[in-house]
């Protein structure tokens, strides 16, 4: 896994900006959390990320269980942080407002854990499957996971609404699928 660049740079400037634009004020206290925990690990980052980020060798046989709780919060580089943080911005505003902050604080804890699990076991499988021990070690970072589980939250809590995805208008229960795309080939990897 690279080793990313640090400090301030294009993806973490427009983060700003899009924080600023929606207002301090107007981020619950969860959400908020949320996009400072994620910017601060950023910034200062708890290792590198060959050892914070969540691999069937690293975590499971080699038993370091605290990369799942690591590996969501750290990012590869600076636009995989933006795209992660402002969809977490829109997702927490609303479901922050509709559950409550303390139960998206419980959700967002369990969500960050059992992602990790179920990544594990998805990589797992594939070895397996494919007898291709490789799959073991593909080591991953990022909040995405979490975020899709919130969308689909979100989705239930909001059904038939529509998303904006790069300016297009998307059924919501679509536009995960569609951010995920766009964010692949925005930022391959």
């Amino acid at each position: 896994m690279q080793r990313r660049q640090r400090g301030i740079s294009a993806g973490l400037l427009f983060l700003f900006y899009e924080i600023s634009r929606v207002g301090f004020q107007n981020i619950p206290p969860v959400t908020l959390g949320t996009l400072a925990l994620n910017i601060i690990l950023f910034l200062n980052p708890l290792g590198p990320l060959s050892e914070v980020c969540i691999s069937v060798n690293e975590s499971f046989y080699r038993k370091n269980w605290w990369r799942l709780l690591l590996s969501p919060v750290h990012h590869a580089d600076d636009w995989h942080l933006y795209f992660n943080m402002v969809s977490m911005l829109w997702k927490g505003i609303m479901l922050e407002r509709k559950l409550g902050s303390a139960w998206l604080a419980y959700i967002i804890a369990v969500f960050s854990v059992l992602i990790g699990v179920v990544y594990m076991v998805l990589e797992y499988a594939l070895a397996e499957l494919l007898d291709d021990p490789t799959y073991k070690m593909i080591c991953a970072v990022g909040f995405s996971g979490v975020l899709f589980a919130l969308k689909v939250l979100n989705n239930h809590y909001n059904p038939g609404r529509f998303s904006s995805v790069l300016g297009m208008q998307i059924s919501s229960k679509y536009a995960c699928w569609v951010e995920l795309v766009a964010i692949h080939l925005i930022s391959p990897g």
